[in-house]
Protein backbone atom coordinates (compact mmCIF):
# COMPACT_ATOMS: atom_id res chain seq x y z
CA UNK A 1 0.00 0.00 0.00
CA UNK A 2 2.94 2.22 0.81
CA UNK A 3 4.51 1.46 -2.67
CA UNK A 4 1.29 2.59 -3.76
CA UNK A 5 0.97 6.00 -2.36
CA UNK A 6 4.69 6.34 -3.18
CA UNK A 7 4.06 6.01 -6.85
CA UNK A 8 1.09 7.98 -7.00
CA UNK A 9 2.70 10.82 -5.06
CA UNK A 10 5.48 10.40 -7.58
CA UNK A 11 2.99 10.87 -10.00
CA UNK A 12 0.99 13.75 -9.20
CA UNK A 13 4.38 15.54 -8.49
CA UNK A 14 5.60 14.90 -12.02
CA UNK A 15 2.39 15.99 -13.05
CA UNK A 16 2.39 19.47 -11.23
CA UNK A 17 6.44 19.58 -12.36
CA UNK A 18 5.13 19.42 -15.81
CA UNK A 19 1.96 21.44 -15.64
CA UNK A 20 4.49 24.16 -13.78
CA UNK A 21 6.88 23.61 -17.04
CA UNK A 22 3.86 24.46 -19.19
CA UNK A 23 2.31 27.37 -17.39
CA UNK A 24 6.45 28.40 -16.98
CA UNK A 25 6.44 28.25 -21.21
CA UNK A 26 3.00 30.08 -21.80
CA UNK A 27 4.32 32.97 -19.36
CA UNK A 28 7.74 33.14 -21.90
CA UNK A 29 5.11 33.09 -24.93
CA UNK A 30 2.60 35.85 -23.86
CA UNK A 31 5.62 38.10 -22.66
CA UNK A 32 7.01 37.58 -26.05
CA UNK A 33 3.43 38.76 -28.02
CA UNK A 34 3.60 41.60 -24.91
CA UNK A 35 6.83 42.73 -26.63
CA UNK A 36 5.50 42.59 -29.68
CA UNK A 37 2.21 44.53 -28.70
CA UNK A 38 4.74 47.10 -27.52
CA UNK A 39 6.30 47.98 -30.64
CA UNK A 40 4.68 51.32 -31.94
CA UNK A 41 3.99 51.84 -36.22
CA UNK A 42 5.79 54.95 -37.36
CA UNK A 43 4.25 55.32 -40.79
CA UNK A 44 6.75 57.77 -43.01
CA UNK A 45 5.21 58.78 -46.30
CA UNK A 46 7.90 59.88 -48.92
CA UNK A 47 8.80 60.26 -52.07
CA UNK A 48 10.93 57.51 -53.60
CA UNK A 49 14.53 59.40 -53.28
CA UNK A 50 17.98 58.78 -51.73
CA UNK A 51 17.44 60.46 -48.38
CA UNK A 52 15.04 57.75 -47.32
CA UNK A 53 18.03 55.00 -47.25
CA UNK A 54 18.96 54.84 -44.32
CA UNK A 55 14.95 54.11 -42.71
CA UNK A 56 14.49 51.73 -45.26
CA UNK A 57 17.93 50.11 -44.09
CA UNK A 58 16.79 50.53 -40.42
CA UNK A 59 13.69 48.56 -41.20
CA UNK A 60 15.12 45.94 -43.78
CA UNK A 61 17.92 44.96 -41.01
CA UNK A 62 15.29 45.27 -37.83
CA UNK A 63 16.86 48.12 -36.16
CA UNK A 64 13.67 49.69 -35.75
CA UNK A 65 12.06 46.63 -33.79
CA UNK A 66 15.71 46.71 -31.81
CA UNK A 67 14.42 50.28 -30.81
CA UNK A 68 10.61 49.60 -30.10
CA UNK A 69 9.51 50.68 -33.77
CA UNK A 70 8.24 49.10 -36.53
CA UNK A 71 8.42 52.09 -39.28
CA UNK A 72 6.27 51.69 -42.38
CA UNK A 73 7.87 53.12 -45.14
CA UNK A 74 5.21 54.81 -48.01
CA UNK A 75 6.49 56.14 -51.48
CA UNK A 76 4.44 58.31 -53.31
CA UNK A 77 4.70 58.69 -56.95
CA UNK A 78 3.70 62.51 -56.41
CA UNK A 79 4.06 65.39 -53.63
CA UNK A 80 0.48 66.28 -53.58
CA UNK A 81 -0.06 62.64 -53.41
CA UNK A 82 1.93 62.59 -49.86
CA UNK A 83 0.88 65.70 -48.70
CA UNK A 84 -2.74 64.65 -48.83
CA UNK A 85 -2.17 61.56 -46.68
CA UNK A 86 -0.37 63.45 -44.48
CA UNK A 87 -3.23 66.14 -44.21
CA UNK A 88 -5.77 63.23 -43.75
CA UNK A 89 -3.44 61.87 -40.91
CA UNK A 90 -2.76 58.77 -43.18
CA UNK A 91 0.88 58.75 -42.58
CA UNK A 92 2.59 60.06 -38.76
CA UNK A 93 5.30 61.73 -40.60
CA UNK A 94 6.55 62.48 -43.98
CA UNK A 95 9.75 63.65 -45.86
CA UNK A 96 9.39 66.97 -47.01
CA UNK A 97 10.93 70.11 -48.20
CA UNK A 98 10.98 73.72 -46.57
CA UNK A 99 8.76 75.42 -48.62
CA UNK A 100 5.91 72.63 -48.15
CA UNK A 101 6.75 73.07 -44.43
CA UNK A 102 5.73 76.43 -44.53
CA UNK A 103 2.74 75.66 -46.77
CA UNK A 104 1.48 73.49 -43.99
CA UNK A 105 2.08 76.27 -41.45
CA UNK A 106 -0.40 78.71 -43.59
CA UNK A 107 -3.19 75.91 -43.72
CA UNK A 108 -2.88 75.78 -40.23
CA UNK A 109 -1.38 72.58 -39.50
CA UNK A 110 1.03 72.58 -36.11
CA UNK A 111 3.87 70.75 -38.08
CA UNK A 112 7.42 70.79 -36.50
CA UNK A 113 10.76 69.42 -37.81
CA UNK A 114 12.31 66.94 -36.42
CA UNK A 115 15.81 66.54 -38.51
CA UNK A 116 16.99 67.06 -42.02
CA UNK A 117 17.23 64.44 -44.39
CA UNK A 118 20.15 64.30 -46.73
CA UNK A 119 18.44 65.18 -50.13
CA UNK A 120 18.96 67.07 -52.68
CA UNK A 121 17.19 68.96 -56.28
CA UNK A 122 19.23 68.66 -59.46
CA UNK A 123 18.54 70.96 -62.57
CA UNK A 124 18.20 68.91 -65.52
CA UNK A 125 18.26 70.32 -68.77
CA UNK A 126 18.03 68.80 -72.29
CA UNK A 127 21.18 68.24 -74.54
CA UNK A 128 20.66 71.58 -76.34
CA UNK A 129 20.74 73.32 -73.21
CA UNK A 130 24.58 73.77 -72.17
CA UNK A 131 24.32 76.17 -69.27
CA UNK A 132 21.93 78.00 -66.64
CA UNK A 133 22.05 81.30 -69.12
CA UNK A 134 20.48 79.05 -72.38
CA UNK A 135 17.04 78.84 -70.25
CA UNK A 136 16.00 82.14 -70.50
CA UNK A 137 12.69 82.36 -72.42
CA UNK A 138 12.00 78.03 -72.14
CA UNK A 139 10.01 76.05 -69.92
CA UNK A 140 11.18 74.64 -66.69
CA UNK A 141 9.27 71.85 -65.40
CA UNK A 142 8.99 71.63 -61.28
CA UNK A 143 6.02 71.12 -58.50
CA UNK A 144 5.00 74.57 -57.89
CA UNK A 145 4.96 76.18 -54.37
CA UNK A 146 7.05 73.87 -53.46
CA UNK A 147 10.62 73.29 -53.10
CA UNK A 148 11.27 72.10 -57.01
CA UNK A 149 10.06 75.57 -57.34
CA UNK A 150 12.17 77.18 -55.00
CA UNK A 151 15.25 75.23 -55.79
CA UNK A 152 14.56 76.23 -59.95
CA UNK A 153 14.88 80.20 -58.91
CA UNK A 154 18.18 79.54 -56.86
CA UNK A 155 20.08 77.77 -59.83
CA UNK A 156 18.32 80.65 -61.75
CA UNK A 157 20.18 82.93 -59.73
CA UNK A 158 22.88 81.82 -60.89
CA UNK A 159 22.95 83.34 -64.41
CA UNK A 160 21.30 86.45 -63.24
CA UNK A 161 18.02 85.36 -64.32
CA UNK A 162 14.82 85.21 -62.32
CA UNK A 163 11.91 83.25 -62.29
CA UNK A 164 9.93 85.80 -64.70
CA UNK A 165 12.74 85.32 -67.59
CA UNK A 166 11.02 81.15 -67.77
CA UNK A 167 8.22 79.69 -67.70
CA UNK A 168 7.58 77.00 -64.81
CA UNK A 169 5.32 74.66 -65.96
CA UNK A 170 3.68 72.59 -62.75
CA UNK A 171 4.41 69.06 -63.18
CA UNK A 172 3.59 66.82 -59.97
CA UNK A 173 4.78 63.83 -60.77
CA UNK A 174 8.47 63.42 -61.38
CA UNK A 175 8.48 60.81 -64.25
CA UNK A 176 6.50 63.04 -66.28
CA UNK A 177 8.51 65.81 -66.09
CA UNK A 178 11.55 63.50 -67.08
CA UNK A 179 9.23 62.25 -70.19
CA UNK A 180 8.85 66.21 -71.25
CA UNK A 181 12.85 66.37 -71.26
CA UNK A 182 12.53 63.64 -73.35
CA UNK A 183 10.31 64.51 -75.91
CA UNK A 184 12.03 68.44 -75.72
CA UNK A 185 8.78 69.79 -74.56
CA UNK A 186 10.87 71.67 -71.28
CA UNK A 187 14.14 72.84 -71.78
CA UNK A 188 14.60 71.74 -68.22
CA UNK A 189 13.39 70.31 -64.89
CA UNK A 190 14.10 69.84 -61.52
CA UNK A 191 14.43 66.57 -60.45
CA UNK A 192 15.55 64.24 -57.75
CA UNK A 193 17.55 60.72 -58.16
CA UNK A 194 17.33 58.30 -59.34
CA UNK A 195 16.52 60.38 -62.54
CA UNK A 196 19.37 62.79 -62.14
CA UNK A 197 21.74 59.37 -63.07
CA UNK A 198 18.96 57.74 -65.28
CA UNK A 199 18.57 61.30 -67.44
CA UNK A 200 22.51 61.25 -67.33
CA UNK A 201 22.49 57.94 -69.08
CA UNK A 202 20.28 59.76 -72.24
CA UNK A 203 22.35 62.32 -72.68
CA UNK A 204 21.01 65.01 -70.93
CA UNK A 205 22.61 67.89 -68.88
CA UNK A 206 23.32 68.17 -65.25
CA UNK A 207 23.54 71.94 -64.84
CA UNK A 208 23.40 71.79 -61.17
CA UNK A 209 22.68 70.53 -57.31
CA UNK A 210 21.09 72.20 -54.47
CA UNK A 211 24.17 70.94 -52.57
CA UNK A 212 26.12 72.79 -54.47
CA UNK A 213 23.97 75.89 -53.77
CA UNK A 214 24.46 74.90 -49.89
CA UNK A 215 20.82 74.38 -49.30
CA UNK A 216 19.16 71.31 -47.77
CA UNK A 217 15.74 71.48 -48.55
CA UNK A 218 14.66 68.11 -46.99
CA UNK A 219 12.82 67.39 -43.21
CA UNK A 220 11.20 64.68 -41.42
CA UNK A 221 8.21 66.60 -40.28
CA UNK A 222 5.35 65.84 -37.94
CA UNK A 223 2.33 67.47 -36.40
CA UNK A 224 3.23 68.71 -32.78
CA UNK A 225 0.10 66.38 -31.55
CA UNK A 226 1.67 63.69 -33.52
CA UNK A 227 5.07 64.13 -31.72
CA UNK A 228 3.56 64.25 -27.99
CA UNK A 229 1.72 61.09 -28.80
CA UNK A 230 4.65 58.94 -30.33
CA UNK A 231 8.04 60.77 -28.66
CA UNK A 232 9.52 57.48 -27.36
CA UNK A 233 8.65 56.14 -31.19
CA UNK A 234 10.57 58.88 -33.20
CA UNK A 235 13.42 58.45 -30.58
CA UNK A 236 13.82 54.62 -31.26
CA UNK A 237 13.33 55.80 -34.86
CA UNK A 238 16.18 58.01 -35.04
CA UNK A 239 17.96 55.58 -32.98
CA UNK A 240 17.35 52.98 -35.41
CA UNK A 241 18.23 55.28 -38.28
CA UNK A 242 21.84 55.78 -36.48
CA UNK A 243 22.26 52.21 -36.58
CA UNK A 244 21.50 51.97 -40.59
CA UNK A 245 23.98 54.81 -41.09
CA UNK A 246 26.42 52.78 -39.19
CA UNK A 247 25.88 49.63 -40.68
CA UNK A 248 26.13 50.71 -44.00
CA UNK A 249 29.63 52.41 -43.42
CA UNK A 250 30.64 48.82 -41.70
CA UNK A 251 29.50 46.82 -44.99
CA UNK A 252 30.47 46.65 -48.90
CA UNK A 253 27.49 48.41 -51.31
CA UNK A 254 26.67 44.87 -52.63
CA UNK A 255 25.19 44.49 -49.31
CA UNK A 256 22.33 46.58 -50.00
CA UNK A 257 22.84 48.44 -53.30
CA UNK A 258 19.50 46.13 -54.45
CA UNK A 259 17.57 48.58 -52.05
CA UNK A 260 18.13 51.50 -54.27
CA UNK A 261 16.33 49.37 -56.83
CA UNK A 262 14.04 47.78 -55.51
CA UNK A 263 13.11 50.75 -53.05
CA UNK A 264 13.98 54.20 -54.84
CA UNK A 265 13.36 52.68 -58.63
CA UNK A 266 17.07 52.68 -59.82
CA UNK A 267 16.83 50.52 -63.15
CA UNK A 268 18.97 47.61 -63.22
CA UNK A 269 20.93 48.44 -65.68
CA UNK A 270 22.25 51.49 -63.32
CA UNK A 271 23.12 49.26 -61.29
CA UNK A 272 26.98 49.93 -61.43
CA UNK A 273 26.11 53.42 -61.18
CA UNK A 274 24.62 54.55 -58.54
CA UNK A 275 26.46 56.72 -56.19
CA UNK A 276 25.22 56.28 -52.77
CA UNK A 277 25.82 59.29 -50.78
CA UNK A 278 27.94 59.33 -47.53
CA UNK A 279 25.14 59.05 -44.68
CA UNK A 280 25.70 60.76 -41.76
CA UNK A 281 24.01 60.34 -38.58
CA UNK A 282 20.70 61.77 -37.68
CA UNK A 283 20.60 66.00 -37.54
CA UNK A 284 18.54 69.21 -37.24
CA UNK A 285 17.74 71.86 -40.17
CA UNK A 286 19.23 74.74 -39.63
CA UNK A 287 17.64 77.65 -38.83
CA UNK A 288 19.68 79.41 -42.05
CA UNK A 289 17.86 77.10 -44.45
CA UNK A 290 14.25 77.39 -42.79
CA UNK A 291 14.94 81.14 -43.27
CA UNK A 292 15.69 81.02 -46.62
CA UNK A 293 12.80 79.10 -47.50
CA UNK A 294 10.16 80.63 -45.62
CA UNK A 295 11.51 84.41 -47.21
CA UNK A 296 10.66 82.66 -50.28
CA UNK A 297 7.32 81.43 -49.40
CA UNK A 298 6.37 84.83 -48.05
CA UNK A 299 7.68 86.22 -51.39
CA UNK A 300 5.00 84.20 -53.22
CA UNK A 301 2.81 84.19 -51.11
CA UNK A 302 2.61 80.69 -49.96
CA UNK A 303 3.27 82.11 -46.24
CA UNK A 304 1.62 85.26 -44.87
CA UNK A 305 2.78 85.49 -41.61
CA UNK A 306 6.41 85.60 -40.17
CA UNK A 307 7.70 82.36 -38.62
CA UNK A 308 10.68 82.53 -36.64
CA UNK A 309 12.49 79.07 -37.83
CA UNK A 310 13.40 78.27 -34.12
CA UNK A 311 9.53 78.13 -33.53
CA UNK A 312 9.30 75.31 -36.03
CA UNK A 313 12.14 73.08 -34.97
CA UNK A 314 11.16 69.66 -32.32
CA UNK A 315 13.30 68.91 -29.65
CA UNK A 316 11.63 65.07 -29.85
CA UNK A 317 15.13 63.93 -30.69
CA UNK A 318 17.63 67.20 -30.26
CA UNK A 319 17.67 69.24 -27.35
Amino acid sequence: MKKIMMSFATVLLLTLTACGAAESNEGSTDTKTSENEELTTLKIGVMPSMDNMPLIVAHEQGFDKKHGVDLDIQAFKSGKDRDAAFQAGAVDSINADLVGVAAYLQGGMDVKIMSATQGQFDLISTADVKEIADLKGKEIVVLKNQGPEFAAEEFLKQANLTGEDVKMIDVPQVPSRVELLSNNQAGAAILPEPFVTITATQGMNNLGSTLDLGINLFALVATQEVIDEKAVAFKGMYDAYNDAVQWMKENEQDAYIQLFIDEIGFPETLKDQIVVPEYKEAFQTTEQDITRAFDWAQEKGILEKEIPAKDVLSDVYFK
